[in-house]
């Protein structure tokens, strides 16, 4: 029988899974990809990570990074109910994104920003930063260059010049724009050190979360950019142009990195997602544990692929909203899989070594 699943892991995560299994409390960090709709994908793989198997009681923290909708699904992971925030959250992302056609920045603005109040609910700001132990780690995309509110031509011009400086390196990305990471961790952040791009540590509160998670997903063109509170002058947007799939220095430690991505590659930067050549390669993923659908799991899904944002062109509303639906109902089998792996003791047969 085929598995949904595909599980790859650095040398550390494959030594410590096959000597203990995979157990919660070797969890030290998790991070979250962007992706817009790719996550539904892996809504019932979310609901069993975050709602049931990482509930185990820790006596140290658990760090959560993760960009655009890697922030928000790790948003509701620090809830204190993450399956009632993942449950509003899929239900607004499936049924209350309708939109005009060719909609505007300020009416997508809308639209997602009332989806990311419904996620976080009454308590969810509060109850994320007095969580005991999941520290929420959320990245944007900081420049001065880029209007908040500025003409598209303007935008566009700025990006092809920073599309063009990323196909030569990665680091001319630093030029222009800074890595940004809003982080409730205080001094217990294991991030401090990141030195591959431009990169500003500074505290979740209670009158920045919101806008910031907002901003961690606020895709050029498509969304308006966010001014965060407190930080004059600054324009902020989607995380993962800088992390697109975060691929880190997850820093030293003994424990797991886990994360639960929609595919079984990493792709660095929002730019590099066209260039088959610019792909994790490895050297950041020691101690990670990515888990994934199978590429026989998404061949049995609406159309044989997993959701994406461009479905909104490709389909009317009532199609597309039964293709979303189907694909985040299938999704429950990846956690139901991944529950059977552990529980059994069986999960190291099946995790491959993450070659390149």
């Amino acid at each position: 029988m085929s598995s949904s699943l595909t599980l790859r892991a650095g040398p550390a995560a494959l030594a410590l899974i096959r000597e203990r299994g995979l157990r919660a409390q070797d969890v030290d960090i998790v991070a979250g990809g962007a992706g817009g709709a790719k996550w539904l994908s892996i809504g019932g793989l979310d609901r069993f990570l975050f709602g049931e198997f990482l509930q185990a009681p820790r006596d140290r923290p658990m760090h959560l990074i993760g960009s655009s909708i890697g922030a928000w699904r790790l948003a509701c992971f620090a809830q204190r109910d993450p399956i009632a925030a993942l449950e509003r959250g899929h239900h607004g992302y499936i049924y209350d994104q309708m939109y005009t056609p060719n909609p505007r920045p300020r009416e997508v603005t809308e639209v997602l920003g009332r989806l990311l109040d419904d996620i976080l609910g009454e308590h969810g700001v509060d109850e994320i930063l007095s969580h005991p132990w999941a520290k929420l780690h959320v990245i944007t995309a900081m420049t001065r260059r880029l209007s908040a509110k500025g003409s598209r031509f303007a935008l566009g011009t700025a990006l092809g010049a920073l599309a063009f400086g990323n196909l030569i390196t990665r680091k001319a990305l630093g030029l222009q724009i800074t890595r940004f990471v809003f982080h409730s961790a205080g001094e217990g952040t294991p991030f401090a050190h990141l030195a591959d791009l431009p990169t500003v540590h500074a505290a979740l509160t209670r009158e920045n979360l919101r806008d910031v998670l907002f901003a961690s997903g606020a895709i050029p063109m498509v969304v308006e950019g966010v001014e965060i509170p407190g930080r004059r002058g600054e324009v902020h947007w989607d995380g993962g142009v800088v992390d697109y799939h975060p691929d880190l220095d997850f820093g030293p430690g003994e424990g797991l990195i886990l994360y639960p991505h929609y595919y079984d590659h990493i792709v660095p930067g929002w730019f590099d997602k066209g260039l088959s050549w610019r792909r994790a390669s490895g050297a950041n993923f020691d101690r990670v544990l990515l888990i994934a659908p199978s590429s026989e799991f998404v061949a049995s899904l609406p159309g044989g692929r997993i959701p994406d944002r461009k479905d909104f062109y490709a389909f009317d509303h009532p199609e597309r909203i039964r293709r979303w639906q189907a694909s985040l109902d299938a999704s429950r089998q990846l956690g139901e899989e991944l529950r059977e792996l552990i529980g059994s003791g069986t999960i190291a047969e099946s995790v491959k070594p993450w070659s390149t």
